[in-house]
C-alpha cells in the first residue's frame, strides 16, 4: 500500500490477540505498523510484533523489489514494534540502525547487543538525508517510553509519530477513530499529558500533511481534528459536556440511587449521561468516559471500612493517569458507619483542580424519601 509515491506501508493486522499489553480488550484486533521510504537511500521505520515478523519481512521484500534497505529507524522499543530488529539486522548486514541513545541501551537489554559498529545515534533535530527526503528526528521522551522519538519527512510532509495518534483495532476493520483512539490514549499514554503537550508544541512548527502512527490508520485528512483531540486529552480538558455516573452496588440500593440520578439528569436536559456498573463494565471503557466528560459521580458502598474493590480500582486508574480538572459528586452507602465519601476524597487529595458538589448523598442501607430529594438536588447542581 502506497502512503505517498515514495512511502509504502509494511504493517500487519493481528486478529489473534485478545488482550493488548495483557490488559486491554481489543475485539477488533490490533495493527502493528511499519513503513519504508524509498529514495536514493532506503529507510525502514520500525518492525512489528514477534508473531508477525515473517509476514513483515515478506512485505518488506515485496516493497523493496530486490533492493536492500540502508537504514532501520527505531522510534520505539516496546516489543510490539521492536521484536524484529535483530532478525532485520542479521538479514541485511549492510544496513545501519538509527535510534536514540536510550533505545540502544534497551536493545542491549532485549537482544544482548547495541549494534555498536552499525549504529547512528539520533539526537534532538538531528537529520538523515535519503536523497530527496531528509528525515528530522524529534525526541519524545515518555510518550510513552523514555527512548521514544518521532520523525519528520520534509519532502512528503509526513510525521512518523511512533505510538502517538495510535488506536486499538486492526486496519481491516471499519470503526470510529476517536472512540478507540481515546481508550488507547487514556489507558496507555494518559499519565504523560505534560510530555504529550511538549511534543504537540514541537509538531506545531512543522508542515504536516500526513501522520503515520505505529498503531491505527494513517491520518491524511482534517489533521486539525486529531491534533485538537490530542490537545484536549493531554491537557486533561473536557472533551464532551455531560455526566458520568460510576457505581458499585452489593444488594442493589446504590445501583438504584445511581439510576435515579441518571433519570433525573436526563429529564432535566443533561446533554449526555453515561452510567457504568464498575463490576461489569470494561474498566478501560469506564476510565475513558471519566476523562471524556466534565462531571463525574462516584456511587459506592462502604466495604471493610474502605470502599468497594471495583470502585477503589477505578479511582486508582484515574489517579495513576493524573485525573484532574473535574467536578465530582459522591453517593455513599453504609448500614452502620458510612466511610466511602471520606475515603474517596482521601484517594483524590493529590488530584489537581477537583471541585466537589455541595450535595453529597449518604444512604444508610436503603433509599429514603430524603435521599431521593438529595439526588434531585445533586442533579440540579451537576447541571449548573
Amino acid at each position: 500500500m502506497f502512503i505517498t509515491n515514495d512511502i509504502k506501508y509494511l504493517g500487519v493486522n493481528d486478529h489473534e490477540i485478545d488482550l493488548f499489553e495483557g490488559q486491554y480488550e481489543v475485539p477488533n484486533g490490533m495493527a502493528y505498523n511499519s513503513y519504508v521510504v524509498c529514495d536514493e537511500k532506503t529507510a525502514v521505520f520500525d518492525t512489528v510484533d514477534a508473531d508477525f515478523t515473517k509476514i513483515w519481512l515478506n512485505n518488506l521484500e515485496e516493497a523493496l523489489s530486490g533492493k536492500s534497505p540502508d537504514y532501520l529507524i527505531v522510534q520505539h522499543m516496546e516489543p510490539d514494534h521492536s521484536a524484529g530488529i535483530h532478525i532485520f539486522m542479521d538479514k541485511y548486514p549492510k544496513a545501519r540502525i538509527v535510534a536514540t541513545a536510550q533505545a540502544f541501551r534497551m536493545m542491549k537489554q532485549f537482544f544482548g547487543e547495541e549494534f555498536e559498529e552499525r549504529r547512528i545515534v539520533a539526537a534532538e533535530k538531528s537529520t538523515l538525508s535519503l536523497g530527496r527526503h531528509t528525515l528530522t528526528f524529534v525526541t519524545a521522551p515518555m510518550v510513552h517510553w523514555p527512548e521514544v522519538m518521532v520523525t519528520y519527512d520534509d519532502a512528503d510532509k509526513v510525521l512518523f509519530s511512533a505510538d502517538a495518534f495510535g488506536k486499538f483495532g486492526a486496519l481491516d476493520v471499519d470503526e470510529d477513530w476517536a472512540c478507540e483512539a481515546r481508550r488507547y490514549y487514556i489507558g496507555i499514554v494518559g499519565k504523560y499529558g505534560m510530555q504529550v503537550q511538549s511534543l504537540l508544541k514541537k509538531a506545531a512548527g512543522l508542515d504536516i500533511r500526513k501522520i503515520c502512527p505505529l498503531h491505527g490508520p494513517v491520518l491524511t485528512e482534517d489533521l486539525g481534528y486529531y491534533l485538537n483531540l490530542y490537545n484536549i486529552w493531554s491537557s486533561y480538558g473536557v472533551e464532551s459536556e455531560g455526566v458520568m455516573i460510576a457505581y458499585t452496588s452489593v444488594y442493589g440500593h446504590t445501583k438504584m440511587a445511581a439510576e435515579l440520578l441518571a433519570e433525573s439528569l436526563e429529564k432535566k436536559g443533561c446533554p449526555k449521561v453515561v452510567i457504568s456498573d464498575l463490576a461489569r463494565t470494561d474498566m478501560a471503557e469506564a476510565v475513558e468516559d471519566a476523562f471524556r466528560y466534565g462531571k463525574l459521580v462516584l456511587a459506592t458502598t462502604t466495604y471493610n471500612m474502605d470502599i468497594f474493590p471495583f470502585m477503589k480500582q477505578f479511582i486508582e486508574h484515574l489517579t495513576e493517569r493524573n485525573f484532574q480538572n473535574r467536578t465530582i459528586g459522591i453517593i455513599e452507602n453504609g448500614s452502620w458507619a458510612p466511610a466511602a465519601a471520606r475515603t474517596i476524597k482521601k484517594m483524590l487529595e493529590n488530584s489537581q483542580n477537583i471541585t466537589y458538589t455541595e450535595t453529597n448523598v449518604t444512604i444508610r442501607s436503603a433509599l429514603t424519601e430524603e435521599n431521593k430529594a438529595e439526588l434531585a438536588r445533586l442533579a440540579d447542581e451537576l447541571l449548573l
